[in-house]
């Protein structure tokens, strides 16, 4: 699978990664990373992880997340 975004400029990049928003294959240079805390239903005992989770976005849908 190819970058979609280096696609549409032209050039031929392997993708790393997969939106999660939109399914499009992106390249190192343009994935989007952003951690997120993780949270279980309200159990007895813990209910937040000790680390935290990586949602990979590609460059459009991240802005369009940053608008809402």
């Amino acid at each position: 699978m190819n970058c979609y975004e280096c696609i549409q400029q032209g050039q031929t990049v392997a993708a790393v990664a997969v939106c999660r928003v939109c399914g499009a294959g992106v390249c190192a240079d343009h994935v989007q990373s952003q951690e997120k805390m993780l949270r279980e239903p309200a159990n007895p005992g813990k209910v937040m992880h000790d680390r935290p989770a990586r949602q990979l976005t590609c460059p459009v849908c991240r802005e369009a997340e940053e608008l809402v």
